[in-house]
């Protein structure tokens, strides 16, 4: 298949697990492209996204890898036969494409789970205070930028809001609620945006307090996005040197072990729901 102008999340995430099960193999690159009558340049466009794949070329390639695993690469095959064009392709050469690999791995999870230290979590932001905290860390922005962020933002809400909606955990710290990235009122309408959302069945959300005993996960802050099968379920975490995805089995295993012990030093969810009832009312 003719190599992609854009690299989609998607695409970069299906080649780095073919490239996975082949190293697993003991097997060169050249030795996997001859199975598939192609060159060692060819796998490596596939294997970096840059090329695709067929569904039978994935099977293909898992069987010579000994892949035993159905599951994966039923959820694999899938991957490669994926065309959809989604919403945030509208941002392409707008944003950078971190804002776009986000959205679309997003969009594509069977779940969602989120630890917030410093800010409330985007999928919860309201257009106020998401344009404050942009327009704070990046003031130099000029609107015709600014904005793009902020409405690409709101619209990443779709997945916790469409018909189909995806499952939602967010841990927020009692810091992040409290802190007034803008106004008394924008502070406000903020914590009645959360009381709303978490109305929903399908959205939980626990608060960590400022006077709780045993938390030492100052730097916990996390996205946790599940895939079809757990091998690609895909983690995000933000730091100095920006934002990196995580695919390594042992990084996962970590950011699973971390939400939970997180978890264990939150209100449960009515606890929560009453503490930021309080807090709204204090404005």
């Amino acid at each position: 298949m003719p190599p992609k102008r854009h690299l989609t999340a998607r695409r970069v995430r299906l080649g780095a697990e073919l490239r996975k099960l082949r190293e697993a193999t003991g097997m060169k690159a050249r030795e996997a492209a001859a199975l598939l009558g192609a060159d060692a340049v060819q796998m490596s466009q596939i294997e970096s996204g840059v090329a695709g794949v067929s569904p039978e070329r994935v099977r293909r390639l898992a069987a010579h890898y000994a892949c035993a695993d159905e599951a994966l690469i039923e959820a694999l095959m899938a991957m490669a036969s994926d065309r959809t064009r989604g919403w945030w392709e509208e941002y392409r050469g707008v944003l950078p494409p971190v804002n776009l690999d986000l959205a679309e791995t997003e969009h594509h999870a069977t779940f969602l789970r989120e630890v917030a230290i410093t800010y409330v979590p985007g999928l919860f932001q309201t257009p106020e205070y998401a344009s404050a905290v942009f327009g704070y860390m990046r003031p130099e922005l000029p609107e015709s930028e600014l904005i793009p962020r902020v409405e690409h933002r709101m619209r990443r809400r779709t997945v916790i809001a469409d018909d189909n909606p995806t499952s939602y955990e967010a841990i927020i710290h009692e810091f992040a609620l409290r802190i007034r990235v803008a106004d008394r009122h924008v502070s406000r309408a903020q914590l009645l945006e959360i009381l709303g959302q978490i109305e929903h069945e399908h959205i939980t959300m626990r608060v960590i307090p400022t006077d709780l005993d045993g938390f030492g996960g100052a730097g916990a802050s996390m996205m946790y996005m599940g895939g079809p099968v757990p091998q690609l379920d895909t983690g995000l975490r933000e730091g100095a040197t920006g934002t990196a995805f995580i695919d390594a089995e042992p990084q996962l295993t970590t950011l699973r072990t971390l939400f939970r012990k997180v978890e264990k030093v939150t209100l449960d969810p009515k606890a929560s729901r009453d503490f930021v009832h309080r807090l709204s009312k204090e404005l």
